[in-house]
């Protein structure tokens, strides 16, 4: 029979690949893995948008075949945290002097009175053909919706929309400035949900007062129980010690048995708390079976800013969390805003800045890192079955120039491939130098010495 794509000699590792039984495009299983922990080349099948062969070697034809010469298949990497809404906007009105998540607000505020829909969406999707380019196909974006227009939430709607074909898109209805932080917010959040949003955000570090900020977490577990939607927050996103929302997000998520629903987002503070507080809620938080979102780059920029020397990293706790069992995913969170003017939606980038920000530099640890922009991501999102390379599964993979997770990491490899549904979406030649051979050593003309 004749596939309409056929991979001919990749690496494919087990822990990208999950448990992918050797099937045959004829059905045919032998109810065994077809991958240990080692890579294995092999040729991977795709008919329509789904992977029908996984093997060895494929006995078939295909209308279009790539040959990897041995380069890594890896399920698509996951943007897990990101705002569309402000993306490509660093500058205007102003740039941030202070680097501060404050002042990024109050700027935010500024630029977000003359925002337009098409504005969002013109934005919007620059930086997702950005992340595309470079294997993002799945993204979790917040909304800011406490504007009564609802512009940005409204933009990135229609935005999912567009690009739905080649990226899944998730929008959460995000309070920027608090679901109490005016009279209008909190029917605003639920309207957004009415028109689509697919989670309920939230920011209780940034409500007027702690029982503020206690209220907002427990209306938003509501609407997200009334709408049946996932739950993101923004959770003690700060230097101080003494915020301590997550303890009430881990108390709330037991108490609805919502837990894999449910992410905390940042958790900056978590990385200054005590170590006896620490300790305790790492006690608690396996059994909320939250997820955690870190955003390396932007953690590090925005915090710390207030210390003199030491000065504190600004990350949350993302090893013990892992060596706890605790799924945690990564996320730029900002590209080019008034909150993080850098950033070139390479998830690579953020990956390997929390190798270095985390302390997680063996082998096992940096491989976790990859996880965390992966499957960790996958999971994160809510994706099951979904997500990933095996027989059946959606066709959506991407193809490195490495042979390991590591390598990709080390080099930041080029993204050579992506396969989106089932189709070609992106392909990049990775650079290439070449000496000039009359400015290198000559065999004869070193002095011994």
């Amino acid at each position: 029979m004749a596939l309409d794509l056929i991979l001919r000699r990749g690496q494919l590792h087990e822990r990208a690949a999950g448990a992918a039984a050797s099937r045959d495009a004829s059905g045919d299983a032998s109810g065994e893995r077809l991958h240990d922990q080692e890579a294995h080349w092999v040729d991977i099948g795709i008919d329509g948008n789904r992977i029908v062969a996984i093997a060895p070697h494929l006995d078939l034809t295909a209308t279009h075949e790539i040959a990897l010469q041995g380069r890594w298949v890896s399920p698509p990497l996951v943007e897990s945290h990101i705002h569309l809404d402000s993306v490509l906007t660093a500058g205007e009105p102003r740039w941030n002097q202070s680097g501060t998540l404050f002042e990024g607000i109050e700027i935010w505020r500024e630029r977000k009175q003359r925002l337009t829909q098409a504005d969002v969406e013109a934005r919007a999707i620059a930086a997702l053909k950005l992340m595309a380019a470079q294997g993002v196909l799945f993204v979790r974006s917040h909304a800011d919706v406490s504007e009564p227009s609802l512009t940005a939430l409204k933009g990135l709607l229609a935005v999912r929309e567009q690009v739905r074909d080649w990226l899944t898109l998730q929008v959460v209805a995000f309070p920027q400035d608090g679901v109490y932080g005016d009279a209008q917010t909190e029917a605003q959040m639920e309207e957004a949900l009415r028109l689509g949003a697919d989670v309920v955000g939230g920011i209780p570090h940034y409500e007027l007062t702690r029982e503020d900020g206690v209220r907002s977490l427990q209306r938003i577990f509501d609407l997200a129980q009334t709408y049946d939607r996932l739950i993101d927050i923004h959770c003690d996103e700060m230097d101080d010690e003494q915020s301590r929302f997550l303890e009430v997000v881990a108390a709330l998520a037991l108490r609805t048995g919502l837990g894999s629903r449910v992410t905390a987002s940042h958790t900056t503070a978590f990385g200054s708390y005590n170590n006896a507080y620490a300790l305790k809620l790492m006690g608690i938080l396996p059994r909320a079976n939250l997820n955690f979102i870190a955003n390396p780059l932007i953690n590090l920029t925005l915090q710390g800013r207030t210390d003199t020397y030491p000065k504190r990293r600004g990350l949350t706790r993302v090893k013990e969390l892992w060596q706890h069992g605790l799924n945690v995913s990564l996320g730029h969170d900002c590209i080019q805003d008034p909150w993080y003017s850098l950033g070139t939606g390479n998830m690579l980038d953020v990956a390997q800045m929390a190798i270095h920000a985390c302390q997680m530099t063996g082998l096992a640890e940096i491989e976790a890192c990859y996880d965390m922009i992966t499957v960790n991501g996958a999971r994160t999102l809510h994706l099951g079955d979904t997500y990933g390379i095996a027989i059946g599964k959606p066709a959506n993979l991407i193809v490195l120039d490495a042979d390991s997770p590591y390598e990709a990491l080390r080099r930041r490899a080029t993204v050579t491939h992506v396969i989106a549904q089932g189709k070609l979406l992106v392909e990049t030649h990775p650079p290439r130098s070449q000496w000039n051979p009359a400015m290198l050593p000559q065999p004869g003309n070193v002095c011994d010495t």
